[in-house]
């Protein structure tokens, strides 16, 4: 008894397989996919925090060029400077609202842009009493002096914040790229293995496949043999009864006939034994006709193509069906187990014809193509 296995056919076991890969293709396609959909979004919050990092630069550069109009205001007296630094005061404040915008996901960082905005207030609202000042002519060295002494410190206390939020940003961009490669590496692995084992089971497959084929082919290479050795032996056994036919019962009815024609001449003439001599004479025709029917030695002595003319010669005559047969020219000799198998399928498609058809004319063709032979019957 064998326990722990189950005996499977090769072709569930082939389709297994095969099935086997196909799950592997799908089930890495599926995990790819949702690696491919992480890394998407790793590289996401990748620009994500270089889009952090380029806002707050952008701070500090609008908050400059705000500070630079107002003083060139404030020593020239120009209107367009003015303009300017209006514009450069929208845009600082546009930009810390980017920066708030940006970092909503991080609570850190909002607390950082709360001191951000409340020291950017404080450089503007300084500046913008630089500003009034000068439109009221009330300026003066000492004020401006203080003002710009309060500018700097809110610049610095910017600076501070801004420096601090970058080296959070950095950091987080340490973190999501070193992600990012990892989820880029584990893609190109589960890829690279998924693939490897489907090609390993659709090979694996090839070979059960070809291991199948090469088993049939050598059944069937076995059964052609059998038959042929079947056909043989049958062959043997009908040259047997041929002879045994022709040497035993042939020899005995002739013998008896003879004996017959001997005392019919030493007594009157009876009509009896002129009537047992002419059975005689067909017993030995049929038995005649019997014995090369089951084994023509034309067959053995000279080849199919005479063998076969005078089967259908005299298959013509004994059932009354028109047989043209066309052969072949220069039809030579064939092995002797060709030869075998082509009278044989003579021999049945004329039997089949004279049983079971009613037509009395048939048509037989043999033909040769590429090295092989080929009979057609019609009726």
């Amino acid at each position: 008894m064998r326990f722990g296995f189950i005996a499977i056919s090769a072709r569930a076991r082939n389709a297994l397989v095969f099935f086997a890969a196909l799950f592997l293709l799908s089930l890495g396609g599926v995990v790819t996919y949702l690696t491919i959909v992480r890394l998407l979004d790793a590289e996401h919050w990748v620009a994500h925090t270089r889009e952090v990092q380029s806002a707050l630069s952008n701070i500090g550069t609008v908050c400059a060029r705000a500070g630079r109009s107002r003083v060139e205001y404030v020593r020239s007296g120009d209107a367009t400077r003015l303009d300017e630094y209006h514009s450069a005061v929208s845009d600082t404040q546009q930009a810390v609202a980017l920066v708030r915008q940006l970092t909503a996901d991080n609570n850190l960082q909002q607390n950082d842009c709360a001191r951000l905005e409340s020291w950017a207030t404080r450089r503007i609202s300084l500046m913008d009493q630089s500003i009034n000042l000068k439109q009221h002519d009330e300026t003066s060295l000492e004020k401006e002096a203080g003002i710009t002494q309060g500018v700097v410190g809110a610049a610095a206390e910017m600076d501070s914040v801004v420096q601090q939020m970058q080296a959070h940003e950095d950091q987080l961009l340490a973190e999501r790229e070193a992600r990012s490669q990892a989820l880029f590496r584990q893609a190109v692995l589960l890829c690279s293995a998924a693939f490897l084992f489907a090609v390993l089971l659709l090979g694996l497959h090839y070979y059960l496949l070809n291991h199948e084929l090469k088993a049939r082919q050598r059944a069937d290479e076995s059964l052609r043999r059998l038959n042929a050795r079947l056909l043989e032996i049958q062959d043997e056994e009908r040259r047997r009864i041929s002879q045994e036919l022709h040497e035993s019962l042939g020899q005995c009815l002739s013998g008896v006939k003879m004996n017959l024609e001997i005392v019919s001449k030493s007594l009157p003439p009876n009509p009896l034994l002129k009537e047992c001599v002419a059975i005689l004479d067909k017993s030995i025709s049929e038995t005649r006709t019997m014995s090369h029917l089951l084994h023509p030695p034309l067959l053995d002595e000279v080849g199919f193509a005479s063998a076969a003319r005078w089967y259908v010669e005299g298959f013509s005559e004994r059932n009354g069906v028109f047989v043209d047969l066309t052969l072949p020219e220069k039809f030579g000799r064939l092995p002797q187990a060709i030869e075998l198998v082509l009278f044989r399928v003579l021999q049945e498609s004329l039997t089949n014809i004279g049983r079971h058809s009613e037509a009395r004319r048939a048509q037989i063709t043999v033909r040769w193509q590429a090295g092989r032979d080929r009979i057609e019957s019609k009726r």
